[in-house]
């Protein structure tokens, strides 16, 4: 990686910098994911850390509004904008790229008089049949996540994992088991259907938290397997050998008495280290994540050729500090984004 450079508009106030209620850029007044209420808001994508209701205008990528509605309400102010469309906002351009990360997410791309800052948001640069892939943005500085900015952090290949997850419910099948794979109810479950469909076109039970954000994708015209609701099962129906989705919170809980004998398992980044899925009490983990691992986090660095990057959540001051060794102009930013969140 050949990052060394100097960066061009040292002598001007930066474009985005951190204010109590969120990110902000003064030149356009608006916040980027804020997290209070302000006037206007640019919001990356609907994970709940990223979209937070209470302000008066949103903007946002058109591929999200669906999610974003269910988010923040359907009676929120909310306009958007498709992948790329340019938009003058104060003295500002601006305009959203795809992140890869679940359906709709986006970088914003902010640019004044030839300076560009690029805010990701959260983003993955893996296949993923969900969502529009992650575009590469040239910049001039790179607000980045880094939610798994440790070099221990490296995917293997999406299909690779589905065809796993099919083993493994299979097995199941024929022990006369439920497969319980609890992942995140935005995203996550979602992927998973997708991924699954490629193998299979057997139905899926899902939690109600997961359902309704299905629908959202299938609206948007996104491939999955077909689901049922657990609480739509006819009373004193068998689960075994099916296939359940359901969020982290719903694990021990009551919930869980209805699928009788069963396996558990959690689709998580998280996976990666194994004391994660002990630690737990998961049967099985398997290692899928929406987030960038450490090799795509360096690769975006290089690819949009910042001069200057400032590291939001998870991991941002080992990344940063790897990035000054190789004499990047870079620093973290605290926010109070998660990530990949461990609960």
């Amino acid at each position: 990686m050949n990052l060394v450079g100097v960066y061009p508009f040292q002598d001007k106030p930066p474009l985005v910098s951190v204010t109590p209620q969120g990110l902000y850029c003064p030149l356009g007044n608006f916040h980027i994911d804020p997290w209070r209420p302000v006037e206007r808001a640019l919001i990356t994508h609907a994970h709940g850390d990223h979209a937070r209701g209470g302000s008066q205008r949103y903007l946002a990528a058109r591929a999200g509004q669906g999610l974003l509605h269910k988010r923040l309400g359907p009676g929120t102010d909310l306009a958007t904008l498709e992948y790329g469309e340019r938009l003058t906002v104060g003295e500002t351009t601006v305009s959203f790229h795809p992140a890869g990360h679940v359906l709709g997410s986006a970088q914003i791309r902010i640019e004044h008089r030839g300076e560009v800052w690029i805010v990701s948001g959260d983003y993955k640069r893996t296949p993923d049949p969900t969502c529009t892939p992650f575009e590469v943005v040239r910049c001039d500085t790179l607000i980045t996540e880094a939610t798994f900015g440790l070099p221990i952090y490296r995917w293997e290949d999406p299909r690779r994992v589905a065809e796993d997850i099919l083993r493994w419910w299979d097995g199941n099948r024929e022990a006369g088991r439920a497969s319980v794979l609890f992942c995140y109810a935005l995203g996550k479950a979602q992927r998973l259907l997708g991924e699954l469909a490629r193998l299979t076109d057997r139905p899926v039970l899902v939690h109600g938290a997961v359902n309704g954000l299905v629908g959202c994708y299938r609206e948007a015209g996104v491939t999955m397997l077909p689901t049922q609701l657990v609480s739509e099962t006819e009373k004193g129906a068998s689960f075994a050998g099916a296939l359940v989705l359901a969020p982290p919170s719903a694990g021990g809980s009551t919930w869980m008495r209805r699928f009788g004998e069963y396996a558990t398992a959690f689709a998580s980044g998280w996976m990666r280290v194994r004391g994660n899925r002990r630690r737990r009490g998961f049967d099985r983990g398997f290692v899928l994540s929406d987030h960038a691992d450490w090799p795509e986090l360096l690769r975006t660095v290089e690819d949009t050729q910042a001069s200057r990057v400032l590291v939001t959540h998870g991991y941002s001051e080992p990344l940063s500090r790897y990035l000054r060794e190789k004499g990047l102009d870079a620093a973290p930013l605290s926010t109070p984004f998660e990530g990949e969140a461990e609960d």
